[in-house]
């Protein structure tokens, strides 16, 4: 089993893996998304359409490099500082409803599943790594040569 997925880049990996997730008809993006924010420390809701299969996809990613893990992890993975003002700022985990609706919506897909051996947490079935296996994003090498020979 090839690991493509190391070799490539990962903002353009996940942007392609968005665009294939879109058309998986149990991962769709529920109404009540475009009016929670992701996280006690966030000021406002995302403004990105597509903010529902970019988290899927980098999810999905997460699943893939780290074999087993759980909502908490997820949670701090995707936390980030809360102004407080005057105050130092301060680290605050992000909303778990969102990371735990992708990943209930995933096991329904057959994508993940959960373990609860020696570890707790979900990981991806083998259908799922094939899946995020077949995403290929090309690189953009003409471009690289080209500026190269003008040098």
């Amino acid at each position: 089993m090839a690991k493509t997925i190391y070799l490539q880049e990962p903002q353009k990996f996940n942007l392609k893996l968005a665009e294939a997730l879109k058309k998986i008809p149990e991962l769709k993006k529920p109404e009540w998304v475009d009016y929670v924010k992701s996280g006690v420390a966030k000021e406002r809701v995302p403004e990105d359409d597509d903010f529902w299969y970019k988290r899927a996809a980098s999810i999905f990613r997460q699943l893939y490099l780290k074999g087993v893990i759980g909502v908490g992890k997820l949670r701090t993975r995707y936390g980030s500082k809360k102004a407080r003002g005057v105050k130092p700022a301060r680290f605050r985990k992000a909303s778990g409803k969102i990371i735990r609706t992708i990943l209930q919506q995933a096991e329904k897909a057959g994508l993940v599943e959960k373990v609860a051996n020696r570890q707790f947490g979900r990981r991806l079935t083998e259908k799922g790594r094939a899946f995020l296996d077949e995403i290929k994003v090309e690189e953009e090498k003409s471009e690289i040569k080209q500026d190269n020979k003008e040098k």
